[in-house]
């Protein structure tokens, strides 16, 4: 009912670029992604941007570093989503890495204060009785917390990535690479990012005054912490330039030699993925959820628990109980994903699909506020149009979490319609891709009205139209296990630096249906070649008819490891059957 015609489109590259690094089929992978030269085929360390590039990063670090030669109580603010647990987790670790002795944490419970540093915080923080209040993840929109902070004799670090409006809280620093001003060139730095720099600032002045020798402390090896740091940096989803695929990347080899977290090694195991052969892909979809459930169902500090601890055994049970929540949330999801499925069914009803809104505000006063955003993606992937899913705060109030589709910078859209519509909105804030907002309940029709007109306004027909982007077709002797070890290993992949996706014919050999979701076949892509394995999960029966056997296919190539044999296998993203 909700499917349209998915377009496949080819990458191309501008660039008339060499490089000399990589094998010709990898080479017209990263020219299409953007790399232009050898040097940005390479996450060494040594090609990563120094912390005193990041615009108050050396002010942070002399209010961190006298923080820490006096003694100071320091009271770490984080968020309820794994970048914020692991920006929280890496605040701590460094900090006392660099020889900070008292370094607490509290984390908002999303249900009962909602976001951020608010005046609610504050005061629950009085309890720590701190000298500094640093926030990670959160802080650049917390103007009355900030306040009431400060109110406090508290001096206050924000350290964030999110976009900050035309003003800032008064801080007595402010570290977020998107402020004005700033020209650290990678603006994608995620929260967790963020920290370990202002960390990496902080180990470079107290390197410059002689703090470790003088208290006989060996200067730390913050790159112990890039575990937590790619974990944050993938799980946050932000685009993977060069900078952020050095983190990732030096993160992923740390974790795959088993120098990380027991916290990470943990959720790593109960996911079931293999630890030695990690890829930025499992760290997204097995290890990332699990630890976000924490926070949209219960309380994120379990997560942050798990990831603080140094025994593998408290560690491996607080995995499991994330786990146990992580099916607790899917539940949830899918409950409210059929109610979703409901909401747009109706709106369909006597239209055809081009007729629908450009827009999908849904709210349900029985949805879960902790599992809108993640059923806001997954009704924004079905219709490809920008959505919002809404459910009840408090008596007067509803929340919101809003997806985007590629054309539609969605907080820039809020702002259009907030400023238009002068306090429709009570508060909101975020990304390019991703918000969150809320507002008061009896203005839901208006602002289904007033964000469906600014929508209209910034994209056209063609921006609804959802299209998959190819890296084109492989010859069939180039669909081998060789060539998709070579992918891997020319990762990470992620946002804006998309895994390989490749298209061609092929002709179903077998086909069975395998966990009563997914589709399992047996393929060949010419007459002489060797039957390849592939999969489908969560395939449409409507797109395999069983009359046919000739299909079009997008697929990625991947590595499939089972009880330790390694094979090649095509994991499929579309199929057009061919008459």
């Amino acid at each position: 009912m909700i499917n349209r015609q998915v377009l496949i489109k080819q990458r191309t590259s501008n660039s008339s670029a060499k490089l000399n690094s990589v094998s010709p089929l990898i080479q017209r992978l990263y020219l299409s992604r953007g790399i232009q030269n050898d040097e940005e085929c390479l996450t060494s360390m040594h090609y990563l941007l120094p912390p005193t590039s990041l615009m108050n990063a050396d002010k942070a670090a002399m209010l961190l570093s006298d923080a820490i030669v006096q003694k100071k109580r320091m009271l770490i603010v984080g968020d309820f989503d794994a970048d914020g647990a692991t920006a929280t987790a890496v605040a701590i670790r460094g900090l006392k890495l660099l020889g900070a002795t008292c370094v607490e944490y509290l984390v908002p419970n999303r249900f009962k204060y909602g976001y951020g540093l608010t005046p609610e915080i504050v005061t629950d923080a009085v309890e720590f009785q701190p000298d500094i209040l640093i926030t990670v993840d959160n802080g650049i929109s917390s103007f009355e917390g900030v306040a009431a902070a400060r109110q406090h004799g508290w001096e206050v670090l924000i350290t964030d990535h999110h976009l900050p409006g035309d003003e800032v809280p008064f801080a007595n620093v402010i570290v977020n690479p998107n402020q004005f001003g700033d020209k650290f060139p990678s603006k994608s730095l995620s929260g967790v990012g963020v920290m370990f720099y202002v960390l990496a600032a902080t180990r470079q002045l107290l390197e410059q005054r002689g703090w470790f020798s003088q208290n006989k402390i060996n200067m730390p090896n913050l790159a112990q912490l890039l575990d937590l740091v790619a974990l944050g940096t993938v799980a946050d989803v932000v685009p993977l330039d060069w900078n952020n695929r050095i983190l990732v990347d030096q993160g992923l080899r740390r974790i795959r030699a088993g120098k990380c977290a027991p916290g990470i090694t943990a959720l790593i195991q109960v996911s079931g993925r293999n630890q030695a052969t990690l890829q930025a892909g499992d760290l997204g979809f097995a290890v990332a959820p699990r630890l976000n459930a924490a926070g949209r169902i219960e309380d994120m500090s379990i997560g942050i628990e798990c990831l603080l601890t140094d025994d593998l055994s408290s560690a491996s049970q607080l995995a499991q109980r994330l786990d146990s929540i992580n099916v607790e949330r899917r539940t949830i999801e899918q409950g409210m994903k059929e109610s979703a499925l409901e909401h747009v069914g109706a709106l369909l009803e006597g239209l055809d699909q081009a007729s629908l809104p450009y827009s999908l505000c849904l709210y349900d006063e029985s949805w879960h506020q902790g599992v809108i955003g993640i059923l806001a993606s997954r009704i924004k992937a079905l219709v490809h149009r920008p959505v919002i899913a809404f459910a009840p705060d408090d008596e007067t109030h509803l929340k919101g979490s809003a997806r985007s589709i590629p054309g539609l910078h969605i907080r820039d859209a809020l702002d259009l319609v907030a400023s238009r519509n002068p306090g429709l909105l009570s508060k909101f804030g975020g990304h390019a891709m991703a918000a969150g907002l809320s507002l008061e309940a009896h203005n839901l029709e208006d602002f289904k009205t007033a964000f469906n007109k600014v929508v209209c306004e910034l994209i056209d027909e063609d921006d609804l139209a959802p299209v998959l982007w190819s890296d084109g077709e492989l010859e069939g002797a180039e669909i081998s296990l060789e060539i998709a070890k070579e992918l891997q290993q020319a990762g990470p992949w992620g946002q804006a630096f998309p895994e390989p996706l490749f298209e061609g014919e092929f002709v179903v050999i077998d086909r069975r249906v395998v966990g009563d979701k997914h589709l399992k076949l047996n393929l060949r892509s010419g007459p002489d070649t060797q039957p390849i394995s592939a999969i489908q999960f969560f395939y449409d029966e409507q797109d395999w008819p069983e009359s046919c056997n000739h299909f079009y296919l997008a697929y990625k190539l991947t590595v499939n490891e089972y009880r330790g044999q390694e094979s090649v296998q095509l994991n499929i993203e579309h199929a057009r059957a061919i008459s």
